[in-house]
């Protein structure tokens, strides 16, 4: 199949393209590189673009005809969605709304979303269902919640089906150690735990130790990224069989908290780094950990990699690379 894959050389969308293409589709990538990096295209072709530039990605797609889009492409950081909202709706709305407005116009009529836990805010369960209520915290997934919607109404429209899915918190890096997590500036807890144990940091901080939760730290559901992109692939077969429109969470179903990660970080590192305290990042939930069945049972799901310290393990191998 061919299939076009926005922020395709990103953290989720580089080993997405990888799969893809070790899979045997073929597969376009459209990414502006500000997230992105060209080395960590292992699978098809390369257009460098904005979503912004509406005449490019058009005929972006008009020239490779795809048969489906996976989008990634977006700004990621909740910390910087709360200090500034309005890039966040600009490019994870507005642009996303472009994207499919192009789609549509073409005909394009399989869409793969790179949604977020982030729509559910601060959870009233211990494990989040694709029912719970949708109250986004945050700028971020207030600009995911949207676009969802905007999926719903157009596939009642126009008959662009899509599956959305939730992602909890993506983590690790190919067992091989080709690609794995780079963002600048980083503000991911196992990147950053393990770029102090090498000493690219002096310490690293735990951001806020007052939550409700077992030591007091922030629980999440951590999720090996080549899973993440399986998770993708079996959306897309589920499409291709005339699957309805629909919302999925991608998570394993336990959360760790912090501390806890910290902890593995040591051990897998072999470094027993400097960890301070400092208080709560505005906009975090305490707790974020998916209700899975939903995904098992009907895209048929089967998450390889649901151990943190190998997860740690592939990220720890990626980073000594760098």
């Amino acid at each position: 199949m061919k299939i076009l894959v926005t922020g395709g050389v990103g953290y989720i969308g580089s080993h997405m393209s990888a799969l893809l293409g070790e899979l045997g589709h073929e597969v376009l990538v459209y990414d502006n590189l500000s997230a992105g990096h060209r080395d960590a295209l292992l699978s098809g072709r390369l257009v460098v673009g904005d979503l912004a530039d509406r005449r490019l990605l058009e005929a972006t797609v008009r020239e490779f005809a795809p048969q489906a889009v996976i989008h990634f492409a977006s700004s990621i950081q909740v910390a910087e969605s709360v200090s500034d909202p309005l890039k966040y709706y600009d490019n994870n709305v507005v642009n996303s709304i472009g994207l499919l407005q192009i789609l549509v116009k073409l005909g394009v009529n399989h869409v793969v979303f790179s949604s977020s836990a982030a729509v559910y805010g601060q959870p009233e369960q211990a494990l989040i269902s694709e029912d719970s209520t949708i109250r986004p915290i945050n700028p971020y997934g207030s600009s995911k919640a949207c676009i969802e919607q905007v999926l719903q109404d157009v596939s009642r429209s126009h008959g662009v089906r899509s599956v959305s899915l939730r992602y909890f918190n993506a983590a690790g890096a190919d067992p091989l150690a080709r690609i794995g997590e780079r963002h600048d500036p980083e503000t991911h807890l196992i990147p950053l735990a393990l770029m102090t144990a090498r000493g690219k940091r002096k310490a690293m901080a735990i951001n806020g130790t007052d939550y409700a939760t077992p030591d007091g730290t922030c629980l999440r559901d951590y999720v090996h990224v080549v899973d993440l992109a399986e998770a993708h692939r079996v959306a897309l077969q589920y499409l291709f069989d005339g699957g309805a429109s629909d919302v999925f969470n991608c998570g394993y179903g336990h959360g760790y908290s912090v501390r806890e990660v910290v902890d593995a970080a040591k051990k897998i590192s072999g470094k027993d780094f400097q960890v301070h305290e400092s208080g709560r990042r505005e906009g975090d939930p305490a707790s974020l950990v998916a209700d899975s069945g939903k995904i098992n049972r009907i895209l048929g799901w089967k998450p390889k990699y649901d151990d943190l310290e190998y997860i740690i393990k592939t990220a720890w191998e990626w980073e000594k690379k760098q």
